[in-house]
């Protein structure tokens, strides 16, 4: 099952390669990894989407907090998170199949073209994992992507009241 985790931790040297060695020593793959600092400069939120059932999991978010840089993890599956991907990909789209590409950018109101050279669109969209998965094989349907990027997932917990300004808090101090 996909699993995306939250991790917030030191914004330190080293601290990435703690939490990717852990992984990589138990034998979990990672499948996206999003990092970047927070509102606190001190503090980076790492999300990652991984695959495993309950037991796993549990497994993982255990280990991962014994590692000195973690600060706060969290399984935010199930409905828990807001989560966005960002796509670019870029395809050729032979005049027979621009009336399928126009339909398939009218059904993802979130994709647009960027540019536009000798037949080849280069075509961003943001939308969950699911969602670009979704639009990258509704986009295959008409033609061939040529290649593509994905930014990884950024995800933040569903809800008003921010959980983090306790937990900076709690590491000033």
């Amino acid at each position: 099952m996909r699993r995306l985790i939250s991790i917030l931790l030191q914004n330190e040297a080293g601290a990435l390669a703690r939490v990717a060695g852990m992984f990589s020593a138990r034998g979990y793959n990672i499948d996206s990894l999003t990092v970047a600092a927070t509102h606190d400069a001190t503090v980076s939120r790492l999300t990652l989407v991984t695959v495993g059932d309950d037991a796993v999991i549990d497994q993982i978010v255990k280990q991962s907090r014994k590692l000195i840089d973690v600060i706060e993890i969290e399984d935010l599956t199930g409905g828990g998170a807001i989560e966005s991907e960002l796509l670019i990909v870029r395809l050729h789209v032979a005049d027979a199949a621009l009336p399928g590409f126009v339909a398939c950018l009218r059904r993802h109101p979130r994709a647009h073209v960027v540019e536009i050279v000798a037949g080849v669109r280069t075509v961003e969209y943001a939308g969950s994992g699911v969602e670009v998965d979704e639009f990258l094989a509704e986009l295959a349907r008409v033609s061939r992507p040529l290649e593509f990027a994905r930014s990884g997932t950024a995800a933040l917990p569903r809800g008003s009241a921010p959980r983090f300004d306790a937990l900076a808090a709690a590491v000033s101090t």
